[in-house]
């Protein structure tokens, strides 16, 4: 079979590998099309923390069964999947506790094992969630992407009519902005990328602004007649950002932090506590948001296009991973396509 893998950083290059062996509780998978984080962009330019090299990138994962392991009863051949890329050890407290996704000792397909940028893929069968017949093989690949956010928004208990306010307007952020929409609440979505912005509105049907703005706080209360937000979501990773999501919500009001930065964070503590703030992070997320986000896009309520601009051809990408992809300045969310 035919793999893309990194060796190290700046170095990616297809070889021919053997099909991998199964397990007896994993299928073997043959990848449909495959979503770009930016994990892969990242793990490529060297900057991914807790990395290991040669890796097989690519955790947003929709294939299709071709053979199954001799314990493996709850799935299919031929039918398609969505990849829960987290292994979880499934023995310490946060397993034990149903939460996976912050497993002790979570892995990752693409991250922390081989992922998905290869022809076939071993793949535990409780990990795969079953994909409807009237979703494309796109959108099954970024099913993951979308349930990052569908896990924020659930631990938020997002409610109709909730002023939420999403700073940043990345894959995520854009995520989290249709997710809160489809549960009802009232969205503003900010980002200094002016382009950004457009595609959002555009494609989430959402208000934005431009957190450099001076007058941004006014015009924040003006989208939520007069208030701060009730709920703000920081899919930035931006340590000034989240530092300043303590002056953005309502007294009583919850902040989510989903990007992640590496490093400690400065929050004012008498406005933390005058507003009781609930500070919440998010993490990965579970096969009850996969399922949530299937539902939603089966329902047509969300889809592929609010966030795909760019289509790949997984035999050809990688001859110019770094400027095609790495580089791209206007790639919002690539699929790879096999």
């Amino acid at each position: 079979m035919k793999t893309l893998i990194c060796h190290c950083p700046e170095k990616i290059e297809y070889v021919e590998r053997d099909l991998p062996n199964l397990n007896d509780d994993e299928v073997l998978l043959k990848i449909r099309a495959v979503g770009i984080c930016g994990t892969d962009i990242h793990a490529f330019a060297g900057r991914q923390p807790f990395f290991s090299y040669p890796r097989v990138l690519g955790h947003e994962i929709c294939g299709a069964v071709e053979k199954l392991g001799k314990s493996c009863r709850s799935v299919k051949v031929g039918q398609r999947y969505s990849v829960i890329p987290c292994i979880p050890c499934g023995v310490c407290v946060a397993c034990r506790e149903g939460k996976t996704n912050c497993c002790e000792k979570v892995s990752l397909y693409g991250v922390h094992q081989d992922g998905g940028f290869t022809e076939y893929l071993a793949v535990r069968e409780q990990n795969l969630v079953a994909l409807p017949d009237n979703l494309t093989d796109s959108a099954g690949a970024l099913v993951e992407c979308f349930a990052i956010s569908a896990h924020a928004v659930r631990r938020a208990e997002v409610k109709p009519m909730q002023n939420v306010l999403v700073v940043g307007a990345g894959p995520i952020g854009l995520a989290a902005a249709a997710i809160a929409r489809a549960k009802g609440a009232n969205v503003v979505v900010a980002d200094i990328d002016a382009g950004r912005r457009r595609q959002i509105a555009e494609k989430v049907g959402v208000d934005t602004l431009d957190p450099s703005d001076e007058n941004y706080i006014d015009a924040l209360k003006t989208c939520f007649s007069g208030e701060l937000a009730c709920i703000l979501f920081d899919a930035t990773g931006n340590k000034s950002s989240m530092s300043r999501s303590v002056n953005l919500i309502r007294h009583g009001g919850k902040i989510v932090f989903v990007g992640l930065y590496i490093g400690d964070l400065v929050i004012d503590d008498p406005t933390f506590h005058k507003k009781e703030t609930t500070l919440l992070s998010s993490r990965n997320a579970t096969r009850e948001d996969f399922e949530c986000v299937i539902e939603l896009m089966a329902m047509g309520t969300i889809n592929e296009m609010m966030m795909k601009n760019k289509e790949y051809d997984f035999y050809t990408f990688g001859h110019q991973y770094k400027e095609n992809v790495v580089e791209n300045k206007e790639l919002v969310k690539g699929v790879i396509k096999f």
